[in-house]
């Protein structure tokens, strides 16, 4: 394969697809709904992504945590498939590439939207690297489930509403948590060599046991949030029947990660990503027929 299609790690986009995909639809219905809005906040959103990866590659490489011993995919800075410098140099384009997208919706959303970007911008690069990487700290889930949760379904639909909607808060959240259980998923594999390289996850610090429990937590919740917003009044049935379905995959990933360790996780990398595209996808058609 390409090198630098398994540096863009194509299997990851999901994560900024999927809340993308929600915000948009959710706003989809309003009289001044732009696709050239959607498609770009889409653009950008799968750019940051790719982004975070290049930075995940690069700094991880640097700072002596991606070894030999490594059980996941290939990284291509440390199987010496491309050089830290070309992945330095293609992380700062696709930043930039982001910024220029970007400021065609801060000029439509205004200054809430600038603040957004310049947040997001500055979380992809300290997510691996900078003084204090959020990684290596155990805050890696909470900052996926803030900027590729929160952040991106709110941010989405605030710029074609022109304000937020309790709706795409609580959507917001569930696709957060989704999220939130892919990263869990790749650190709970590399707790071993995490520990050994300094790189304290939150998988590092609670254990095995407790990763397992949490991932739990996190694919279900999402489903707790809409069925509650639904009851609540503030969500439509047919969306929320229709993501609930995905209940099945959920429920499979559950299982097979009670059983699953080190290398055996890989897979499930793959497949918890899709469940938030499964999940976005189900509950955008029924937005669409509501």
């Amino acid at each position: 394969m390409n090198p630098w299609i398994l540096a863009i790690r194509p299997r990851t986009l999901p994560a900024a697809i999927g809340p993308l995909l929600i915000g948009n639809i959710l706003a989809f219905q309003l009289p001044k709904f732009s696709l050239v809005i959607a498609g770009t906040s889409m653009l950008c959103a799968i750019i940051l992504q790719i982004s975070v990866n290049l930075a995940n590659d690069y700094f991880d490489f640097e700072n002596g945590i991606d070894t030999k011993e490594r059980l996941g995919p290939i990284r291509v800075t440390q199987g010496g498939l491309l050089s830290s410098t070309k992945i330095r140099n293609a992380m700062i384009l696709c930043l930039m590439l982001a910024l220029i997208v970007g400021s065609y919706l801060i000029w439509h959303g205004g200054w809430p939207i600038a603040i957004l970007a310049a947040l997001s911008i500055l979380a992809a690069v300290s997510y691996s690297g900078g003084p204090y990487p959020l990684a290596s700290h155990g805050l890696g889930e909470v900052t996926v489930f803030i900027f590729f949760g929160l952040v991106a379904v709110i941010g989405s639909y605030y710029l074609q509403a022109g304000e937020t909607h309790l709706s795409a808060w609580i959507l917001g959240c569930a696709i957060g948590f989704l999220n939130a259980a892919i990263m869990l998923v790749n650190n709970t594999r590399d707790m071993l060599t995490d520990t050994k390289t300094g790189k304290r996850t939150l998988a590092v610090r609670v254990g095995e046991g407790q990763s397992r429990l949490l991932y739990q937590t996190f694919l279900f919740l999402p489903f707790a949030f809409i069925i509650g917003g639904f009851l609540l009044g503030f969500l439509p049935g047919l969306p929320v029947l229709l993501a609930s379905l995905s209940l099945i995959v959920a429920r499979k990933l559950n299982v097979d990660f009670s059983n699953a360790s080190g290398a055996e996780l890989n897979p499930l990398l793959a497949r918890t990503a899709m469940l938030t595209i499964i999940f976005s996808v189900l509950f955008s058609i029924g937005l669409l027929f509501t």
